[in-house]
Protein backbone atom coordinates (compact mmCIF):
# COMPACT_ATOMS: atom_id res chain seq x y z
CA UNK A 1 0.00 0.00 0.00
CA UNK A 2 1.06 3.18 -0.76
CA UNK A 3 1.46 6.26 1.74
CA UNK A 4 -0.93 8.82 1.23
CA UNK A 5 -0.08 11.95 0.53
CA UNK A 6 -1.97 13.35 3.78
CA UNK A 7 1.24 10.96 5.72
CA UNK A 8 2.91 12.13 8.76
CA UNK A 9 6.95 11.58 8.56
CA UNK A 10 9.40 12.26 11.33
CA UNK A 11 12.92 12.59 10.66
CA UNK A 12 15.43 13.26 13.15
CA UNK A 13 18.52 15.13 12.13
CA UNK A 14 17.11 16.83 9.63
CA UNK A 15 18.78 20.27 9.70
CA UNK A 16 21.62 19.44 7.49
CA UNK A 17 23.24 16.39 5.55
CA UNK A 18 21.24 13.50 3.81
CA UNK A 19 18.03 13.93 6.43
CA UNK A 20 17.54 17.97 5.36
CA UNK A 21 17.68 16.55 1.96
CA UNK A 22 15.08 13.71 2.54
CA UNK A 23 12.86 16.11 4.31
CA UNK A 24 12.94 18.72 0.86
CA UNK A 25 12.07 15.35 -1.49
CA UNK A 26 9.50 14.13 1.02
CA UNK A 27 8.18 18.04 1.44
CA UNK A 28 8.27 17.78 -2.59
CA UNK A 29 6.46 14.71 -2.49
CA UNK A 30 3.36 16.20 -0.44
CA UNK A 31 4.40 14.52 2.60
CA UNK A 32 4.05 16.56 6.00
CA UNK A 33 7.38 16.39 8.13
CA UNK A 34 8.12 16.78 11.60
CA UNK A 35 11.20 17.36 11.89
CA UNK A 36 13.71 17.41 15.62
CA UNK A 37 16.31 20.03 16.17
CA UNK A 38 18.71 21.59 17.99
CA UNK A 39 19.27 25.00 16.20
CA UNK A 40 16.10 27.47 16.05
CA UNK A 41 18.42 29.22 13.54
CA UNK A 42 19.42 26.14 11.51
CA UNK A 43 15.79 25.07 11.53
CA UNK A 44 14.41 28.25 10.30
CA UNK A 45 17.35 27.57 7.48
CA UNK A 46 15.59 24.00 6.81
CA UNK A 47 12.03 25.24 6.79
CA UNK A 48 13.25 28.26 3.98
CA UNK A 49 14.67 25.19 1.88
CA UNK A 50 11.91 23.29 1.54
CA UNK A 51 9.15 26.28 1.01
CA UNK A 52 11.93 27.22 -1.48
CA UNK A 53 11.75 23.95 -3.06
CA UNK A 54 7.87 24.66 -3.86
CA UNK A 55 6.67 22.52 -1.56
CA UNK A 56 3.27 23.20 0.17
CA UNK A 57 3.04 20.96 3.10
CA UNK A 58 2.96 21.26 6.82
CA UNK A 59 6.21 21.21 8.40
CA UNK A 60 6.60 21.63 12.38
CA UNK A 61 10.33 21.31 14.46
CA UNK A 62 10.66 19.89 18.14
CA UNK A 63 13.56 20.83 19.79
CA UNK A 64 16.03 18.88 21.66
CA UNK A 65 19.85 17.41 22.34
CA UNK A 66 19.39 14.17 20.79
CA UNK A 67 23.01 13.04 23.18
CA UNK A 68 20.94 13.35 25.99
CA UNK A 69 18.13 10.71 26.90
CA UNK A 70 15.85 12.92 28.90
CA UNK A 71 15.46 14.96 25.79
CA UNK A 72 14.94 12.21 23.85
CA UNK A 73 12.06 11.33 26.08
CA UNK A 74 10.83 14.94 26.44
CA UNK A 75 10.32 15.43 22.39
CA UNK A 76 9.20 12.28 21.76
CA UNK A 77 6.32 12.57 24.43
CA UNK A 78 5.97 16.39 22.56
CA UNK A 79 5.41 14.94 19.38
CA UNK A 80 3.05 11.76 20.14
CA UNK A 81 1.06 14.33 22.08
CA UNK A 82 1.39 16.39 18.79
CA UNK A 83 0.85 13.90 16.58
CA UNK A 84 -1.45 10.97 17.45
CA UNK A 85 -1.06 9.53 14.26
CA UNK A 86 2.66 8.92 12.56
CA UNK A 87 2.83 7.00 9.70
CA UNK A 88 7.00 7.11 9.19
CA UNK A 89 9.68 7.52 11.64
CA UNK A 90 12.99 7.78 10.16
CA UNK A 91 16.35 7.76 12.69
CA UNK A 92 18.89 9.14 10.48
CA UNK A 93 20.71 11.54 13.01
CA UNK A 94 24.35 10.39 13.90
CA UNK A 95 27.58 12.09 14.53
CA UNK A 96 31.32 10.68 13.64
CA UNK A 97 33.03 11.80 16.60
CA UNK A 98 36.83 11.81 16.50
CA UNK A 99 37.90 12.02 20.44
CA UNK A 100 35.68 10.37 23.17
CA UNK A 101 32.99 12.48 24.95
CA UNK A 102 30.99 11.55 27.92
CA UNK A 103 27.62 13.32 27.72
CA UNK A 104 26.66 14.71 30.97
CA UNK A 105 24.38 11.65 31.95
CA UNK A 106 27.59 9.50 31.47
CA UNK A 107 26.74 7.67 27.85
CA UNK A 108 29.53 7.87 25.22
CA UNK A 109 28.50 10.30 22.84
CA UNK A 110 28.58 8.31 19.73
CA UNK A 111 26.56 5.70 21.12
CA UNK A 112 23.97 7.95 22.93
CA UNK A 113 23.33 9.72 19.28
CA UNK A 114 23.52 7.18 16.94
CA UNK A 115 22.09 3.95 18.61
CA UNK A 116 20.23 5.23 22.04
CA UNK A 117 18.30 8.14 21.04
CA UNK A 118 16.86 5.85 18.30
CA UNK A 119 15.88 3.36 20.72
CA UNK A 120 14.29 5.24 22.56
CA UNK A 121 12.40 7.78 20.38
CA UNK A 122 11.02 4.82 18.68
CA UNK A 123 9.77 3.21 21.63
CA UNK A 124 7.98 6.82 22.61
CA UNK A 125 6.63 7.18 19.54
CA UNK A 126 4.94 3.29 19.19
CA UNK A 127 1.24 4.25 20.35
CA UNK A 128 1.05 6.68 17.69
CA UNK A 129 2.50 4.76 14.55
CA UNK A 130 -0.08 2.13 15.94
CA UNK A 131 -2.83 4.26 15.53
CA UNK A 132 -1.72 4.95 11.40
CA UNK A 133 -2.72 1.38 11.17
CA UNK A 134 0.03 0.56 8.73
CA UNK A 135 3.41 2.45 9.80
CA UNK A 136 7.18 2.16 8.90
CA UNK A 137 10.36 3.07 11.46
CA UNK A 138 13.31 3.58 8.88
CA UNK A 139 17.04 3.10 10.57
CA UNK A 140 19.88 4.70 8.75
CA UNK A 141 22.86 2.49 9.49
CA UNK A 142 26.07 1.82 7.27
CA UNK A 143 28.45 -0.86 5.61
CA UNK A 144 30.95 0.80 8.18
CA UNK A 145 29.34 -1.75 10.72
CA UNK A 146 31.76 -3.98 8.87
CA UNK A 147 34.64 -2.11 10.88
CA UNK A 148 32.96 -2.23 14.51
CA UNK A 149 36.00 -4.23 15.97
CA UNK A 150 34.87 -6.59 18.12
CA UNK A 151 31.56 -6.77 19.68
CA UNK A 152 31.15 -6.76 23.91
CA UNK A 153 27.73 -6.59 25.78
CA UNK A 154 27.00 -4.84 27.48
CA UNK A 155 29.79 -2.94 28.51
CA UNK A 156 29.95 -1.19 25.05
CA UNK A 157 27.04 0.81 25.68
CA UNK A 158 29.13 2.22 28.43
CA UNK A 159 32.60 2.56 27.34
CA UNK A 160 33.57 5.99 27.56
CA UNK A 161 37.69 5.19 27.02
CA UNK A 162 39.72 7.62 24.78
CA UNK A 163 40.37 6.76 21.77
CA UNK A 164 42.14 8.72 18.43
CA UNK A 165 40.33 9.92 15.18
CA UNK A 166 41.93 6.78 13.30
CA UNK A 167 40.34 4.34 16.43
CA UNK A 168 36.92 6.67 15.96
CA UNK A 169 36.57 4.53 12.76
CA UNK A 170 35.84 1.22 14.69
CA UNK A 171 33.25 2.93 17.26
CA UNK A 172 31.12 4.79 14.70
CA UNK A 173 31.09 1.42 12.95
CA UNK A 174 29.80 -0.21 16.14
CA UNK A 175 26.77 2.53 16.52
CA UNK A 176 25.89 0.88 12.74
CA UNK A 177 25.99 -2.48 13.86
CA UNK A 178 23.94 -2.06 16.68
CA UNK A 179 21.36 0.21 14.45
CA UNK A 180 20.86 -3.17 12.31
CA UNK A 181 20.90 -5.28 15.28
CA UNK A 182 17.88 -2.97 17.17
CA UNK A 183 16.05 -3.23 13.22
CA UNK A 184 15.67 -7.01 13.14
CA UNK A 185 14.97 -7.39 17.37
CA UNK A 186 12.13 -4.50 17.35
CA UNK A 187 10.74 -6.10 13.98
CA UNK A 188 10.51 -9.38 15.91
CA UNK A 189 9.03 -7.58 19.24
CA UNK A 190 6.21 -5.17 16.84
CA UNK A 191 5.68 -8.24 14.78
CA UNK A 192 1.39 -8.04 14.00
CA UNK A 193 1.33 -4.42 15.22
CA UNK A 194 1.43 -3.50 11.48
CA UNK A 195 4.49 -1.63 11.66
CA UNK A 196 7.13 -2.80 9.22
CA UNK A 197 10.94 -1.86 10.80
CA UNK A 198 14.06 -1.71 8.55
CA UNK A 199 17.45 -0.30 8.26
CA UNK A 200 19.10 0.90 5.62
CA UNK A 201 23.00 1.56 4.18
CA UNK A 202 22.85 5.17 2.90
CA UNK A 203 26.53 4.32 1.01
CA UNK A 204 29.21 6.97 1.31
CA UNK A 205 27.98 10.53 1.07
CA UNK A 206 29.97 14.17 1.23
CA UNK A 207 27.26 15.91 2.74
CA UNK A 208 27.95 16.80 6.56
CA UNK A 209 31.21 14.82 6.07
CA UNK A 210 33.54 14.49 9.37
CA UNK A 211 32.55 17.63 10.77
CA UNK A 212 35.30 17.65 13.84
CA UNK A 213 37.70 17.18 10.67
CA UNK A 214 39.34 20.94 10.20
CA UNK A 215 39.87 20.26 6.13
CA UNK A 216 36.30 18.93 6.22
CA UNK A 217 35.20 21.64 3.90
CA UNK A 218 38.21 21.17 1.75
CA UNK A 219 37.96 17.62 1.07
CA UNK A 220 33.85 18.04 0.62
CA UNK A 221 34.86 20.49 -2.33
CA UNK A 222 36.97 17.78 -3.99
CA UNK A 223 35.12 14.93 -3.41
CA UNK A 224 32.00 16.64 -4.75
CA UNK A 225 34.27 17.86 -8.07
CA UNK A 226 35.36 14.23 -8.60
CA UNK A 227 31.90 13.36 -8.43
CA UNK A 228 31.83 11.18 -5.48
CA UNK A 229 29.90 10.47 -2.83
CA UNK A 230 26.36 12.14 -4.15
CA UNK A 231 24.15 12.33 -1.21
CA UNK A 232 21.09 12.12 -3.66
CA UNK A 233 22.16 8.61 -3.49
CA UNK A 234 21.11 8.21 -0.21
CA UNK A 235 18.77 10.30 0.29
CA UNK A 236 17.19 8.16 -2.60
CA UNK A 237 17.04 4.70 -0.68
CA UNK A 238 16.12 6.24 2.78
CA UNK A 239 13.14 8.04 0.81
CA UNK A 240 12.48 4.15 -0.62
CA UNK A 241 12.04 2.76 2.01
CA UNK A 242 10.17 4.96 3.46
CA UNK A 243 7.40 5.61 1.04
CA UNK A 244 7.25 2.56 -1.63
CA UNK A 245 4.83 -0.08 -0.82
CA UNK A 246 7.27 -3.10 -1.08
CA UNK A 247 9.21 -2.16 2.13
CA UNK A 248 5.59 -1.87 3.93
CA UNK A 249 5.73 -5.80 3.93
CA UNK A 250 9.31 -5.98 4.34
CA UNK A 251 10.63 -5.96 7.93
CA UNK A 252 13.68 -6.76 9.87
CA UNK A 253 15.96 -5.94 6.56
CA UNK A 254 18.90 -4.23 5.80
CA UNK A 255 18.91 -2.62 2.23
CA UNK A 256 21.70 -1.23 0.18
CA UNK A 257 22.06 2.18 -1.20
CA UNK A 258 21.39 2.19 -5.27
CA UNK A 259 19.98 -1.42 -5.61
CA UNK A 260 17.94 -1.72 -2.64
CA UNK A 261 18.25 -4.92 -2.52
CA UNK A 262 18.75 -7.18 0.68
CA UNK A 263 22.27 -7.06 2.53
CA UNK A 264 23.64 -9.47 4.87
CA UNK A 265 24.69 -7.87 8.28
CA UNK A 266 28.15 -8.51 9.20
CA UNK A 267 28.90 -11.09 11.94
CA UNK A 268 26.90 -10.76 15.02
CA UNK A 269 24.39 -8.63 13.30
CA UNK A 270 22.30 -11.38 12.17
CA UNK A 271 22.33 -13.29 15.25
CA UNK A 272 19.07 -13.50 16.89
CA UNK A 273 20.67 -14.38 20.70
CA UNK A 274 23.12 -10.69 19.98
CA UNK A 275 19.93 -9.14 19.11
CA UNK A 276 18.39 -10.00 22.03
CA UNK A 277 21.11 -9.74 24.31
CA UNK A 278 21.43 -5.71 23.14
CA UNK A 279 17.72 -5.50 23.48
CA UNK A 280 18.09 -6.34 27.11
CA UNK A 281 20.98 -4.84 28.05
CA UNK A 282 19.92 -1.35 26.41
CA UNK A 283 16.34 -1.94 28.50
CA UNK A 284 18.36 -2.31 31.48
CA UNK A 285 20.53 0.40 30.86
CA UNK A 286 17.85 3.03 30.05
CA UNK A 287 16.23 1.98 32.75
CA UNK A 288 18.45 2.45 35.28
CA UNK A 289 19.35 5.77 33.77
CA UNK A 290 15.44 6.72 33.85
CA UNK A 291 13.96 7.83 30.93
CA UNK A 292 12.47 4.49 30.03
CA UNK A 293 9.30 3.27 30.20
CA UNK A 294 7.78 0.39 29.12
CA UNK A 295 4.39 2.32 28.29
Amino acid sequence: MKLPITSTIVITGATSGLGQLTAIELAKRGYNLVLTARSKERANETRTKIVESGAQVNVDFFFGDLSLMKDVKRVGVEIAAAYPRIDVLVNNAGIHAFESRATSEGFPEMIAVNYLAPWLLTQALKPSLQNAGQARVVNVASEASRNHGTLKLPEDLTDTAPFTARGSSAIYGKTKLLNIMFTAELARQWSGTGISVNALNPGFNVTGLGRELKFASVLERILKFLHIGDPRRGTEIITRLAVEPKYQQETGGYFNVGTGKSLTPVSPGGDPSMQKKLWKATQDLLGQKGPFSSS
